[in-house]
């Protein structure tokens, strides 16, 4: 399986929508990137992502990414500091805890789609949507495949 096509195109559109949807009333940036194949450490590889594609450039440090690595069925959430100076402790739990509970099952675009909005919820609590706001990363879907 290729992270390309693991998500049909309909899939890939209700992500890149519910992306939009979450980013209508923040500020924050949502992200997702999906690998084929992981080498190492979940959390060091989104971390590495996350730099890659300028997710550390958004004027408030704002930004989320959600990893996924498909081959290997491992996932990660994280945000900026900018977020994490300003969320709850358990935040990033709630999402993963959601995230599992749609993987486990096999729902995948599902569980991606509720925890974007649910990082939505939260980032229009800290970061309210302002009439000169930008988008400032691309709402599509970054992949990884081999080549």
């Amino acid at each position: 399986m290729k992270a390309s096509t693991f998500f049909t195109r309909e899939q890939q559109a209700h992500i890149r929508s519910a992306i939009k949807e979450a980013e209508e009333n923040t500020s924050g940036e949502i992200r997702v990137h999906i690998e084929t194949s992981l080498k190492g450490d979940v959390l060091d590889r989104a971390a590495w992502i996350f730099k890659k594609i300028g997710m550390h450039k958004t004027e408030n440090r704002n930004g989320v990414l959600f990893y996924l690595a498909v081959t290997q069925k491992k996932f990660a959430v994280i945000g900026d500091w900018g977020i994490n100076k300003n969320v709850p402790d358990d935040f990033w739990d709630k999402i993963k805890g959601l995230l599992e509970q749609n993987f486990r099952e096999e729902k995948y675009t599902e569980g991606l789609v509720k925890g974007i909005l649910m990082a939505g919820e939260q980032l229009k609590e800290h970061f309210p949507h302002k009439s000169d706001d930008v988008n400032e990363l691309p709402d599509d879907i970054s992949f990884d495949d081999p080549e």
